[in-house]
């Protein structure tokens, strides 16, 4: 029996200077300086490289990747816990060397980047000396690889790369783009000629890209390997996503028992009052059920494999998205209009929730796949009855106790009368 909740101490110590840090140093900074990981400011940047250098002192910088690859080998487990906290601070996962969408860009490089490829691209990333997007969504396709109509041609030892792309986050601002083509992926430098960024929208960026030439040892990976990258880019994401959910939901349910507590209407504080008490029950157990949900998924990925866990994988992404949205709506209503301004992190948090439910595939996408594996593990039964339909489990059950009742006569008559009696109450 290896049933186990606990934290071991150690590791608890590491969780306790996150938090402490977080309070101290990372809050502060995204206040005073927002995005401070990219600003040009010597200063700032010179500030933000002591900080991050106490990450690296305790062992935490680059978090979601295995020591092989040149992270501390935490496992998703231990990354989850450790996304509960750093998910309420819009810095920290930079300051730790784990924002997206360069963590998944870097798992890519990682796993399937030559030499040459991680030493130009890869050590640069992970030292944030550049930052990286990933374009894959089209407009006419969404998410749905097999309408994409992004194309790489060979010409010489060139690739000559034509498509357009929708919504790549933070492509303007990138250094290189990760680009899914039909027949692979490739890595394009966004000053490259040919890339055009539209106008809007301003953060997650429309591109065309017309007549791109990149050189040959351009490809990442195998050629025809990109839906293979891809899942292994966006398996990791979305439970990523789901840990930094957690703690989104987890501020929001914290705002919301606070501001139950401070405010008066009706002649009592409006923790009294039945139906804020229940929007705040029903609020707990759901965010305790999503965290245990995704906790034990980074488990099982930590036991097998995220392509073995893939069925929990879909389930966990979205199902956060469902629960962020209505936590966070019900923090919102309790604070009043107070909610409904950008004074607090609640209209965000709601306004994201959608996203959530769109970012790396549909959520109904994930459904209509969980319900199509699971049912992979069922047979239909024969007949025109379930299984379960009741006289045949009794016909079975006598079946199986017939020897027992053969044995001991006062048992079998008392069985006899208790079916004859059932049977004349019809």
């Amino acid at each position: 029996m290896a049933w186990d909740f606990s934290t071991e101490p150690e590791f608890q110590t590491k969780l306790d200077w996150i938090q402490q840090f977080c309070d101290d140093k990372v809050e502060p900074l995204h206040r005073v300086f927002p995005h401070a990981v990219r600003w040009p400011n010597d200063a700032v940047k010179g500030y933000v490289r002591e900080l991050q250098q106490e990450v690296k002192d305790q062992g935490l910088w680059a978090l979601f990747l295995d020591e092989e690859l040149g992270g501390p080998g935490f496992g998703q487990l231990k990354l989850a816990l450790v996304n509960e906290i750093l998910g309420k601070y819009p810095a920290a996962p930079q300051l730790f060397g784990a924002a997206a969408p360069d963590t998944g860009n870097m798992e890519m490089l990682a796993a399937y980047g030559t030499d040459e490829q991680k030493a130009r691209w890869l050590t640069p990333l992970i030292n944030q000396e550049m930052f990286s997007a990933y374009s894959m969504t089209e407009p006419q396709g969404g998410s749905d690889p097999n309408l994409f109509t992004t194309t790489a041609v060979k010409d010489g030892d060139e690739w000559v790369i034509n498509g357009e792309k929708w919504f790549t986050s933070a492509g303007r601002v990138a250094d290189i783009l990760f680009v899914m083509c039909t027949n692979g992926m490739y890595v394009i430098p966004r000053e490259t000629p040919g890339v055009e960024i539209m106008p809007e929208p301003r953060n997650h960026n429309h591109i065309k890209y017309v007549d791109v030439r990149i050189p040959a040892d351009h490809l990442l990976g195998p050629q025809d390997g990109a839906k293979v990258l891809a899942q292994r880019r966006l398996g990791g994401g979305r439970i990523h996503h789901a840990m930094r959910t957690i703690a989104q939901c987890t501020l929001a349910f914290d705002m919301m028992c606070e501001r139950a507590l401070s405010r008066e209407s009706h002649g009592s504080i409006i923790a009294d009052h039945q139906m804020v008490q229940e929007k705040i029950a029903d609020s707990y157990a759901k965010l305790r059920m999503l965290r245990l949900f995704v906790l034990e998924t980074a488990w099982k990925i930590d036991q097998t494999s995220t392509q073995e866990a893939r069925t929990d994988i879909a389930a966990v992404k979205f199902t956060m998205a469902r629960v962020l949205r209505e936590i966070s709506f019900d923090a919102l209503h309790i604070h009043g209009s107070l909610g409904t301004t950008d004074l607090t992190p609640l209209q965000d948090m709601y306004a994201g929730a959608p996203t959530m439910g769109l970012a790396d595939g549909a959520d109904e996408v994930h459904k209509a796949t969980v319900a199509r594996r699971l049912l992979k593990e069922y047979r239909p039964h024969e007949g025109n009855f379930p299984r379960e339909f009741i006289p045949y489990k009794v016909e079975a059950a006598w079946d199986k106790m017939q020897p027992v009742l053969d044995a001991n006569p006062d048992l079998k008559s008392a069985a006899e009368y208790y079916r004859e009696r059932q049977s004349r109450r019809g």
